[in-house]
């Protein structure tokens, strides 16, 4: 999953604003970010490593390090760690456990497969992106939209206002992460735009997923703060 994941960011520091946005988007995204990491390190090798060839259902990774079962007992004692040291809070530090926690459990229903630990013990999850990448991504696209309705809802009660302008752009950072999963679910770009074979360093897998993410993080940062609060309240 890619954008439902943020959508628990928003309602995160909807419910604790003592954390920052930017935290609760990073946290959020813990594993996810792991797995840029460890597939520089040798350790979570991600193919195809060309981005015009990958599609969801193609892409072959084992995250026993970012995202198995065994592994994920560790990010939580991290996710805890950051959150008190820096807001100094156990209330925020449990919060950032129940995020990386609910990254887990979203990834078991709209996902690549996960493990208990390795791709030789028991598998958690559907694995959806491999064996039906639509269905993962109407699963991601139906959670974002209940999860950004609650958010929004729950805005209106504290007598937050936004402008129409602004909820779009909220919402039109969600939909591009659907709407560029859909494009790629089971057809690469190449196949859908006749690409050529080429490789001038821009066109790899893993930096294309980083900017993409690293996208969505920087526009939704900007966008969620800017709103104004009903004096009548």
């Amino acid at each position: 999953m890619l954008a439902g994941h943020f959508t628990t960011a928003l309602i995160a520091k909807q419910k604790f604003p003592k954390g920052t946005l930017l935290y609760f988007l990073m946290i959020s995204q813990l594993q996810d970010f792991l797995w840029f990491t460890f597939h520089y390190l040798g350790l979570e090798p991600t193919n195809p490593s060309d981005a015009f060839d990958a599609t969801l259902s193609n892409m072959v990774v084992d995250m026993v390090y970012s995202h198995d079962l065994l592994p994920l007992l560790i990010w939580l004692i991290v996710a805890f760690t950051l959150g008190k040291i820096f807001f100094k809070s156990t209330q925020i530090g449990l919060v950032s456990v129940a995020l990386v926690s609910i990254h887990f459990v979203l990834d078991f229903f709209s996902g690549h497969m996960h493990h208990v630990f390795g791709a030789e013990t028991m598998e958690l999850g559907f694995g959806l992106y491999a064996s039906n990448p639509y269905l993962a991504i109407v699963i991601e696209a139906l959670f974002s939209i209940v999860a950004l309705w609650y958010f929004f809802k729950e805005e209106t009660k504290k007598g937050i206002k936004r402008t129409k302008k602004n909820k779009i752009s909220i919402m039109s950072v969600f939909a591009y992460g659907i709407i560029f999963m859909l494009l790629i679910a089971t057809k690469s770009f190449r196949e859908l735009f006749g690409i050529p074979e080429f490789d001038v360093g821009f066109n790899t897998n893993m930096p294309t997923l980083i900017f993409t993410y690293g996208a969505m993080l920087y526009c939704l940062n900007y966008f969620v703060p800017k709103f104004t609060l009903d004096q009548k309240q």
